[in-house]
């Protein structure tokens, strides 16, 4: 696949989703780059804004098998991997597998459930695989993970530990939609959209086109003077006086995924720095702890990553 062919199947793609999902550009692109990076997406955002509608809307247009697990504080993890079962008959046990064997893994509410159940994603995020009574399985490829939680100011919530958290290669925020969006959403449901139902929809990829994707994203050319530039975006959050604990390596490679998928998203065979300015705050918001100190005197995790992206100088390319 080159990478005209990547960019048409891409804006075909983010095009069918923003006509379901009405008025959210950022969330739209953000889980294309996750699944096109091969990564995982965290969604952030009060019930109601479209966070699960936009995971199942991508689900059918990807053409890729895909499941939706309602995590609950009483959710087991072997109700996500699946467990062995007596069979009678034969005498011996077997392997049902759980959910969590799928190509779009909808987690909803994921900080709804306590830690051992959140844990049970980890491996599987990481490796594709998923490891039972000692026997690893691979999950199938591709496998990407679209979580949804409430704000952790929300009653009945388990704050997601910082392990998992880094897991995920972005962190996208839904805020409330401005009154013109608010209006046509609510034109689109007077006119006869059923959010629960989206039978009408047609897959416009298939898994082969998915994978291809995948491929060619990591096939576009990032200059030395642009890895310089996201490494020190990155070491910078570990310098900030405000900052207790920054983003890991595992930040600067999710920061150089990402926006290769951008690149190729546009049709081009190379990473600018203007690729990577908009991901920073997706990549890395939810990979740095603020101290104390910052917290109480109102600083946000955004306005440090804000500040960091804009004192650290931009290359010039070639």
């Amino acid at each position: 696949m080159n990478f005209d062919q990547f960019s048409q199947a891409y804006t075909t793609l983010r095009q069918g989703i923003a006509r379901v999902v009405v008025g959210q550009p950022q969330l739209v692109d953000g889980v294309l780059v996750a699944l096109l990076a091969q990564g995982h997406v965290l969604i952030e955002g009060t019930p109601g804004l479209g966070k699960t509608l936009v995971a199942r809307t991508l689900a059918v247009l990807s053409g890729l098998g895909h499941k939706r697990v309602q995590f609950t504080p009483d959710l087991m993890p072997s109700d996500v991997t699946g467990s062995q079962v007596y069979d009678r008959q034969s005498g011996a046990f077997s392997f049902v597998p759980g959910p969590i064997f799928c190509q779009l893994l909808l987690a909803d509410e994921i900080n709804r459930a306590p830690a051992k159940t959140q844990a049970a994603l980890l491996e599987a995020m990481q490796e594709r695989q998923v490891t039972i009574d000692g026997q690893s399985r691979p999950l199938p490829a591709p496998f990407t993970v679209i979580a949804t939680q409430n704000p952790i100011e929300s009653h009945g919530t388990y704050p997601l530990p910082e392990a998992q958290l880094d897991r995920f290669l972005v962190k996208l925020v839904v805020g409330d939609p401005a009154r013109d969006i608010e209006l046509a959403i609510v034109k689109q449901h007077i006119g006869g959209f059923d959010p629960t139902d989206l039978s009408a929809l047609r897959p416009i990829l298939n898994q082969d086109l998915v994978l291809a994707m995948q491929q060619a994203a990591k096939t576009v050319r990032v200059d030395d003077a642009v890895v310089d530039y996201i490494v020190e975006i990155v070491r910078r959050t570990r310098e900030d006086r405000s900052i207790e604990i920054g983003a890991s390596p595992r930040a600067s490679l999710a920061l150089t995924r990402a926006s290769q998928v951008i690149a190729a998203a546009q049709g081009r065979e190379f990473v600018t720095p203007d690729d990577i300015k908009p991901l920073a705050l997706q990549v890395l918001r939810h990979r740095i702890i603020l101290h104390a100190d910052a917290q109480l005197q109102g600083v946000t995790t955004d306005e440090r990553i804000t500040d960091i992206v804009r004192a650290v100088p931009v290359p010039r390319m070639a």
